[in-house]
C-alpha cells in the first residue's frame, strides 16, 4: 500500500495524501477532529491536546465561554501550544447516524477552507474528520474529502493556501483514504 501521494493544482497549489501523525505536522495549521463543546478526550482530539499541552484545552474552553458550542460551518481556532504548528482548527464533523452526514462533512470541510483563508495560512493538515470514534464509514469519508479538496482548488485558483495535508492514522483510513485518491477501489 502506498504511504504518499502527491496532487498537483496551478502550478503551486499541491495535496499531499500522507500515512502519519498530525501532530508532528509542521504546517501553519492542522485540524482536529474535535467535538461541538471541544472537550478533547480520546482519538485525534485527545492526542492534539496532550502534544499540544494544557493551553489548547484552556484556550477551547474560553472559546466555548465565548461563542458557545462549534458547528460543522463554524470550526473554531487556538494556538498550537507545543506542537509544530502555529494553528490548531477544531472542527466538529458529523456523528455516523445523526442524518444528513455527507452533508455535514461537506460543511465542515468547507468551514476549514473558510477559517483557514481568514487565518491567512498557507498550509494545512486535515485528519479523516469522523471516521473514528464518531463511527463515519471510511470510504465514504475518503470519497467526499476527495470531492472537496479538488473542488476547493478547482473554484480558488488564487487562494494563499498551497498546501493541503491528509494525514492518515489508523489502516482503516489508509486503506480507503489511498485507494480513493488513486483511483484504486
Amino acid at each position: 500500500m502506498a504511504e504518499y501521494l502527491e496532487f498537483v493544482f496551478h502550478q503551486n497549489h499541491f495535496l499531499h495524501v500522507i500515512k502519519g501523525d498530525i501532530t508532528h505536522e509542521r504546517v501553519d495549521a492542522i485540524v482536529n477532529a474535535a467535538n461541538q463543546f471541544l472537550q478533547h478526550g480520546g482519538g485525534v482530539a485527545g492526542a492534539i491536546s496532550l502534544a499540544g499541552g494544557s493551553i489548547v484545552q484552556t484556550e477551547s474552553d474560553d472559546w466555548i465561554d465565548r461563542n458557545g458550542p462549534i458547528s460543522h460551518a463554524h470550526p473554531a481556532f487556538t494556538s498550537a501550544g507545543r506542537l509544530p504548528c502555529r494553528y490548531i482548527i477544531h472542527a466538529a464533523g458529523p456523528v455516523w447516524g445523526e442524518g444528513d452526514e455527507e452533508f455535514k462533512l461537506r460543511t465542515t470541510i468547507r468551514g476549514c477552507f473558510l477559517l483557514a483563508e481568514e487565518l491567512k495560512i498557507t498550509s494545512i493538515a486535515f485528519p479523516a474528520i469522523s471516521t473514528g470514534i464518531f463511527g463515519f464509514p471510511c470510504q465514504k469519508a475518503a470519497r467526499i474529502f476527495h470531492e472537496e479538496i479538488f473542488r476547493y482548488f478547482e473554484k480558488n485558483p488564487q487562494t494563499r493556501i498551497t498546501l493541503v495535508r491528509m494525514v492518515l492514522f489508523d489502516p482503516d483510513s489508509c486503506k480507503s483514504f489511498f485507494a480513493e485518491f488513486s483511483g484504486k477501489d
